[in-house]
This record gives C-alpha cells, sequence and structure tokens, in this order.
C-alpha cells in the first residue's frame, strides 16, 4: 500500500503561482562539487532556496534548505576545485549526509512548497544551471531516487536572465549592477551562491510583471488557458505522490 502524500496548506498566492511559470514552481539549486564532470566528481553540498510569492505577484526570496553531502564511493575530488571552494570533504566536524539522505531531505521541503502553490512539479533555477542540474541528475541516478519534484532537462538560468536585464553574466557583478549585496568572501558556499542567485531570478522576473500579463492576457484571447490548472502542460505528470 502506498504512502499517502502529507496535506499542505494552500499558500495564499498558489494560484497567482501556479500561472506565472505555467504549473512549475521555480526552486533555485546550488552545488558544491569535487570537480566539473557530474557522472565522476563528488557532489559535496546542495542547496535550494524555495522561490515564494506574496498575493500582489511579487516574487520574494523564501526558505533556504541547504546539506553537506558524502563523497560517493569511487567519487574524484579534483584538488583544484577543493581550493576553489574551500571544502574538506573528510573533515571529521563536517556534518556531511550520503547522497540519497541529503537529497531525500531537500526533496521533501520541495514537494511541500510545489503542493501549497498548487504547481505540478518543480523547476530548477540557477546560475549557470544546467551544470547544477547535471549533478542533480547524476546525484539521483546513484541513488535511485524516484519522487525527484524536478523537471529532469528544463530549468531557468539567471546567467542569461541577468545577461539580458542587466548585461553582466557574472553572478557577482550581476548583483552589484543591481545593487544587491556580494560578499566575495562568503563565495563557492552552496548556500550563499543560491540565495544571491534567488535575488536575481526575484528582481528580473519582477521587473517582467508587465511582460508576463500581457502575454497572459493574449494567451487568454488564443483560448490557450482560462485557469492556473490549464496552464500546466498537458503531457506533463503530476507530481510523484
Amino acid at each position: 500500500m502506498s504512502e499517502l502524500p502529507e496535506a499542505v496548506p494552500s499558500a495564499p498566492a498558489a494560484p497567482l503561482m501556479a500561472r506565472r511559470f505555467r504549473g512549475y514552481l521555480p526552486v533555485v539549486i546550488d552545488v558544491e562539487s569535487g570537480g566539473f564532470h557530474a557522472a565522476t566528481d563528488a557532489l559535496l553540498e546542495i542547496a535550494a532556496v524555495l522561490i515564494d510569492m506574496d498575493t500582489d505577484g511579487v516574487l520574494k526570496r523564501g526558505a533556504t534548505h541547504t546539506y553537506h553531502v558524502q563523497p560517493f564511493a569511487g567519487a574524484r575530488l579534483d584538488p583544484a576545485a577543493l581550493a576553489v571552494t574551500g571544502i574538506d570533504p573528510h573533515h571529521p566536524l563536517r556534518p556531511a549526509l550520503p547522497e540519497r539522505e541529503a537529497l531525500q531531505r531537500l526533496f521533501r521541503e520541495v514537494r511541500h512548497a510545489v503542493r501549497a502553490y498548487g504547481c505540478r512539479r518543480a523547476i530548477l533555477a540557477g546560475h549557470n544551471a544546467a551544470f547544477d542540474l547535471g549533478f542533480l541528475n547524476a546525484a539521483v541516478g546513484r541513488a535511485d531516487l524516484k519522487r525527484n519534484p524536478f523537471h529532469p532537462f528544463s530549468c531557468f538560468d539567471t546567467a542569461t536572465l541577468a545577461g539580458a536585464a542587466l548585461g553582466q553574466t557574472v553572478l557577482a557583478k550581476a548583483l552589484a549592477v543591481a545593487g544587491l549585496e556580494w560578499d566575495a568572501g562568503s563565495a563557492h558556499s552552496a548556500r550563499y551562491d543560491a540565495e544571491r542567485s534567488a535575488e536575481i531570478f526575484c528582481l528580473v522576473c519582477n521587473r517582467l510583471r508587465d511582460s508576463h500579463e500581457a502575454a497572459e492576457q493574449r494567451a487568454r484571447e488564443l483560448g490557450w488557458c482560462s485557469t492556473a490548472a490549464e496552464t500546466v502542460a498537458e503531457d506533463e505528470p503530476p507530481l510523484p505522490g
């Protein structure tokens, strides 16, 4: 007998969020790793920043969930990558979890948020998002997890958004021209980088609210959607229970 999903209270802005991204809930992910190759290099840290919306449709940074991760058996650890992140994977005081447990905990928080906002699935947002999605998918495969709430290949890249809206693709420079905080000493921490990327994501999307509202009106005129539920792709399966 399968376990029933836990009941999650709806967020006040659930109908707005469900429409805003076509039934997907953006969640900002940042990973720190033992190298650049997702299939062979260790996943060492992962952070998820939930994106919230108020009743006026304004996006804002929500709760952060971050985990230190134990290198999987046989994982490659590139000394150059460790020098950049400053992570000692084998430090006795490092509170690291096995990949499977870390992802299960993270996915549980994401699924709660997806249900609260009436969405069907999460979609990864991140700075150079393909890198983070590659490591996430590789870890999911190694852990043989069947309840991954994220879309397997689509993502929102804040480097692209920042380049288009702010003329800068480097995260530190994008934050600087946007008038947001950047502390170089805190960089290359999954938590810090994810939270700063979330701020860029919210800033750019909020500046595009008028454009989105005009496009949504045009979609209704074309008969594409009239309710939040109808904005979800017909071939998109619901979130695994």
